[in-house]
């Protein structure tokens, strides 16, 4: 990590630190950043802490010109990894608490405020909020009417588990995620993904209260060359890898073998399964049709992964 652009119109300690990792889309960052700065404001106990993991900087002039009007401190982070970046904005942020949104996202009106309140109320160490998708014109509309982009949602208040746990709108106290010490967020998984799953798990495991908060919403874009069947294909299978890594990557010797093999014939069934049924249901629905696909791509991923290969979804 090489040093960056730090703001000089921060007065005390901050509350929130607003941790945006982002990754070629500086035209993407600087409606994020406008956004940010027209709901919070560059006075309200929140600093911003970006970390730029293109290799060319190419997020420098918008970091730069942001620098002037918002208590921001901008880090590049020349390696493409995103846990490298994600561990480099902990470990410059000084708030308690640490708000993770994705570059190519957009806060909904009130969102910070919403994340706090839901933290109070709760009582909780991390709160995970939903991403809804944005689509840009020109999206096939069976995939709209499909739903190929949407996330689960819950009440407001439900307890999560790692299996709807992600970085992309969630407040954390940054307490529990410093001790963990100075590489949070895995870096064997940063080319990969599933780091943030790796750190959730530690976090639930050592007794962190995670729950939902479902009107702190945030936009995502998805762009033309996400809304493809080939795109899905390729996430569901890396989905599938990164799944079966996260699962059995801490177990040694005999607990590895067991869990291993459990999810390996569980997955070959699944696969079976799912791949007869994408059959049955094609001359039917196209979106059926294409749903149990995913899931069989889901579970080829997951069988390669035992196989030790490893599909690097991010920085490319």
């Amino acid at each position: 990590m090489t040093p960056g652009i730090e703001s000089g119109t921060r007065s005390g300690a901050p509350e929130v630190s607003v941790c945006i990792c982002t990754f070629k889309r500086p035209a993407l960052l600087a409606v994020l950043l406008a956004e940010l700065e027209r709901q919070i404001g560059p006075h309200a106990g929140v600093e911003f802490v970006v970390a730029d993991n293109d290799p060319a900087n190419s997020a420098g002039e918008v970091l730069a010109e942001w620098a002037q009007r918002l208590p921001l401190r901008a880090l590049h982070v020349p390696v493409p990894n995103i846990a490298a970046a994600r561990n480099a904005v902990v470990g410059a942020a000084r708030a308690p608490w640490l708000a993770f949104i994705d570059d190519d996202e957009s806060p909904d009106p009130g969102w910070l405020g919403k994340l706090r309140a839901a933290q109070q109320a709760y009582g909780a160490d991390v709160v995970f909020a939903p991403v809804l998708p944005r689509y840009v014109p020109g999206t096939p509309e069976w995939l709209r009417r499909g739903g190929f982009f949407d996330r689960p949602r819950f009440a407001s208040g439900t307890a999560i588990t790692t299996r709807d746990a992600r970085t992309g709108n969630v407040l954390l106290r940054a307490g529990l995620v410093k001790a963990l010490g100075a590489t949070p967020f895995d870096v064997a998984f940063g080319r990969t993904g599933a780091e943030d799953t790796v750190l959730f798990r530690q976090l639930l495991a050592g007794g962190a209260r995670f729950v939902w908060c479902d009107d702190a919403t945030v936009q995502e874009e998805v762009p033309l060359a996400r809304a493809n069947t080939g795109w899905l294909l390729r996430r569901s299978y890396r989905l599938g890898q990164t799944y079966m890594v996260s699962e059995i990557h801490e177990l040694r010797g005999a607990a590895w073998l067991r869990r291993a093999g459990f999810l390996g014939v569980r997955a070959a069934g699944q696969l079976l399964v799912a791949g007869a049924l994408t059959l049955v249901s094609w001359p039917f629905s196209r979106i059926r049709a294409f749903r149990w696909l995913r899931a069989t791509l889901a579970q080829l991923g997951k069988l390669s992964a035992l196989a030790g290969h490893r599909y690097h979804e991010y920085g490319g």
